[in-house]
């Protein structure tokens, strides 16, 4: 816990501690602990805020819960709330009203400047989804022909009200990215010398359009701590920092996650049963369709099956390593996608790739199921049956596990929401017939 304080030593601090011990210490708690001692405090939660600046409390607001944070805010006087949205940046107060009801947002813009109103809007413009949905526009540049000394005049004013000031951009007249300066840099330098003598002209910059995911897969990709995003003309708009991004890649981690296993991304542990039903319940039932395809392949070769009973105790085994291989599959390839590291040069390359693995994991169990085919029903073709159809839906799992996420890309489909209920259909349904047909090619050695 921050500083030495347990749970309970926290919220006691909050309540009893002095004004000028709380603003001592503060700074060495992080938010995330203070919404800890807030869910666990029994009594009237803004009982913990009393002695909180405004600034603070806006920081925790913004590492709350999504479902929290308007609570949060409004559990505080009409005047606490305008001074703590105005301690709020502006990608912050965009995610706070995204997170609310229509109503709710407009009880908040009520509370502030228009100026802030105007820009907030202007935010919200842009796609929940895109660069310029997750930016801030607190941040900081200067012009190119500005010495060291006029530019750390400009920083002792400018910096408090950024939302980061570990690199600072180099603009023109017309506000147009030309470069990017380090504080170490400026530290190092003298007073006189210019800052477009010492910057650096290859600033990496985001298109304000890009899909914040593969904004993401940049910022994983070089270790940015931030980065601008510009318009068409190279204007800074804003700049995304880290932990915005770590917030956005750890959703999207969990949403695959979840849509994997045919969850909605907002279901909480904590829920309740009437939404956990509503969650799973559909993808139950699409599952409960694949699951009768499967059975009525089984019922095409009924007659087989009652002549050699044993197929019903190995059809399982079939069924259930296919799906597994094809999990397999299916899980690399898809966050393959996600991070962009398949295209039109390399798809044909993994494709062949999972095909060997298919076929290579395909003998190698095919063997071993053979041999225990073999000796439970000591019948050598029996083994030979079930082995082949092992090798056959193994590799058809690969290759499933590779083009169906592929093939829903394509067709702008979000491969982790649908892809395992088509890939077990073709393991469950393939791995039954290549095994009964077999078996019933082979009837007359079976019998």
């Amino acid at each position: 816990m921050s500083h030495g304080l347990n749970g309970k030593a926290l919220t006691e601090f909050l309540l009893y501690g002095s004004i000028d011990e709380i603003d001592k210490l503060i700074q060495f708690i992080h938010p995330t602990d203070i919404l800890v001692a807030i869910r666990e405090y029994e009594g009237d939660t803004l009982n913990l805020f009393q002695n909180l600046s405004p600034s603070v409390i806006a920081d925790i607001i913004d590492d709350a819960d999504d479902e929290d944070k308007y609570n949060l805010l409004f559990i505080h006087s009409a005047i606490m709330q305008k001074k703590i949205i105005h301690e709020m940046s502006s990608d912050e107060l965009v995610d706070l009203l995204e997170s609310v009801s229509e109503d709710e947002a407009k009880n908040i813009m009520l509370n502030m400047d228009k100026e802030d109103v105007d820009e907030v809007k202007e935010l919200l413009s842009y796609p929940a989804e895109s660069a310029g949905g997750i930016m801030a526009t607190e941040f900081i540049s200067i012009k190119q022909n500005m010495t060291i000394g006029e530019t750390l005049v400009y920083l002792q004013k400018e910096t408090p009200e950024a939302e980061t000031s570990y690199y600072i951009y180099v603009v023109d007249e017309n506000n147009l990215l030309k470069g990017v300066i380090s504080l170490r840099d400026i530290v190092v330098n003298s007073f006189d010398v210019k800052i477009y003598d010492i910057m650096n002209i290859n600033a990496m910059s985001i298109p304000v359009d890009m899909d914040r995911e593969e904004v993401g897969h940049i910022f994983e990709k070089y270790g940015f701590l931030t980065m601008p995003v510009v318009n068409e003309a190279m204007q800074i708009l804003g700049i995304v920092t880290a932990d915005d991004i770590m917030e956005i890649l750890s959703d999207e981690h969990t949403e695959d996650l979840y849509r994997l296993a045919g969850l909605q991304e907002d279901e909480k542990v904590t829920g309740s049963l009437k939404d956990a039903v509503s969650s799973r319940l559909p993808w139950l039932f699409v599952n409960l369709v694949t699951a009768i395809m499967a059975a009525s392949t089984v019922s095409f070769f009924e007659g087989t099956i009652q002549k050699v009973v044993a197929l019903a105790t190995f059809m399982p085994i079939v069924a259930g390593m296919g799906g597994n291989a094809g999990t397999q599959t299916l899980t690399i390839i898809i966050r393959s996608i996600a991070l962009g590291e398949i295209d039109a040069k390399n798809a044909k390359k993994i494709l062949l790739k999972e095909f060997g693995v298919g076929l290579c994991t395909g003998i190698a169990t095919g063997i071993a199921v053979a041999l225990l085919g073999s000796f439970w029903e000591k019948n050598m073709v029996f083994g030979v049956v079930i082995g082949a159809s092992m090798v056959l839906n193994m590799v058809a799992a690969t290759i499933s596990g590779f083009a169906v996420p592929v093939i829903l890309k394509k067709f702008n489909i979000d491969p982790a929401l649908a892809s395992a209920v088509f890939v077990t259909t073709v393991t469950d349904v393939l791995g039954f017939f290549f095994f009964l047909g077999l078996a019933t090619l082979f009837l007359p050695f079976l019998i």
